[in-house]
């Protein structure tokens, strides 16, 4: 197993602008399992063919534990990967396609035959060794490409969007076989994915990337409870946090009636760039949902005000999930209407075209600059 190392780099396609991605800086440690994450076109598919040695690095290095293979060949790296269309070939049966790799690298017979039925057997394929791919369901076919990466015993793998043309139910149940594999092996893992609940749910560190720039490296937990800035915000967490701009008041800032106090850092760190306004995150569990009496409706807990101070929120969704339902509402804020998304408890549903109220509970809301979107408190 090794550690994997983006030194700064860097990868201009002829003709462009811009770089696809830009001075790339990661560590991955010798045997985590690292997912790249980013809206399409940010650099995450890039990033990893850079690795894998499919795409130049123009500048900066990427090294594999202590070889710097920046400019080696894709077959100097010691590295397997899978690919999004799984890449078997038709007329192979599953055997011979997990063992392919290793006839052309010229071990005997014997060696491919064990390490083909000991990667079967862990990956639950043995029935179907002897089966053509196009005898196989999508979620066998995957396997496959997964056993084909296993049986050369790289020292990476590399993931991309594996899981893109599976069906719902067969993503979630082949992303547990895959996230636990790994864990079993041991295996250094870079994981491309645009699907942000995929990361949050394999991951040990998750790499958010915009416009081929890296936002933010963490842990999902802690990139959940403090993304780094708006876009991280935004992206991470289903449904997406509400992000509201709102004027700062003595004491935290205006939401609607009410005063939503905040960390005095956050606001000084505001109000010494001279800003009048921040950006206010609140996911949506982290709303109370208040009546006259000062206790919450929907959500059943203790809320600090009545309604009077609570926003009104005109519902036009529900979403039931079944343990959960989400209301999809519009808020007027400072004269605007403002789009909000707010957990209820599922036994207790507003319905559509009633109003409810809410306010952020303290200590539960993101503050950012509403000029660069930085995260402003702690």
């Amino acid at each position: 197993m090794a550690t994997v190392t983006y030194d700064k780099a860097t990868r201009v396609y002829p003709g462009a602008d811009k770089p696809a991605v830009d001075q790339l800086d990661i560590q991955i440690a010798d045997g985590e399992f690292l997912v790249l994450v980013g809206p399409s076109g940010c650099g995450k598919s890039t990033s990893l063919r850079m690795l894998a040695g499919l795409e130049d690095v123009n500048d900066g290095a990427i090294h594999i534990g202590d070889r710097d293979v920046t400019h080696l060949p894709p077959k100097d790296r010691d590295i397997a990967m899978v690919f999004q269309n799984y890449a078997l070939y038709p007329h192979m049966t599953v055997a011979q396609n997990m063992g392919f790799a290793l006839k052309i690298a010229g071990v005997n017979k014997a060696d491919i035959r064990t390490k083909v039925e000991e990667a079967a057997k862990i990956l639950d394929l043995t029935e179907f060794l002897d089966r053509k791919p196009k005898a196989l369901s999508g979620g066998q076919r995957q396997r496959v490409a997964m056993g084909r990466a296993i049986v050369r015993e790289p020292q990476v793998f590399l993931m991309d969007e594996p899981l893109s043309n599976l069906d719902a139910k067969l993503r979630v149940q082949t992303r547990t076989q895959i996230a636990g594999l790994q864990r079993r092996l041991g295996v250094t893992t870079v994981y491309v994915t645009h699907d942000q609940v995929e990361a949050m749910t394999m991951g040990d560190r998750v790499a958010v990337l915009k416009d081929g720039l890296l936002q933010q490296i963490d842990t999902p937990r802690h990139m959940y409870d403090k993304p780094a800035n708006l876009f991280v915000a935004g992206f991470i967490g289903s449904p997406a946090m509400n992000l509201i701009e709102v004027p700062i008041a003595d004491g935290g800032v205006k939401f609607g009636n009410s005063v939503v106090p905040v960390e005095r850092t956050a606001l000084s760190g505001a109000q010494n760039k001279g800003d009048t306004t921040v950006v206010v995150g609140c996911r949506p569990e982290h709303f109370a949902i208040v009546t006259e009496g000062g206790e919450s409706g929907a959500t059943l807990e203790k809320a600090d005000q009545g309604a009077e101070h609570g926003v009104a929120v005109l519902v036009n969704v529900v979403e039931e999930t079944g343990a959960d339902a989400y209301v999809y509402g519009t808020a007027q804020l400072d004269g605007e209407a403002k789009d909000l998304v707010i957990r209820v408890d599922s036994r207790h549903v507003p319905g559509k075209g009633e109003t409810v109220h809410v306010v952020p509970r303290p200590g539960e809301t993101h503050v950012f600059a509403a000029g660069t979107g930085e995260r402003l408190s702690d």
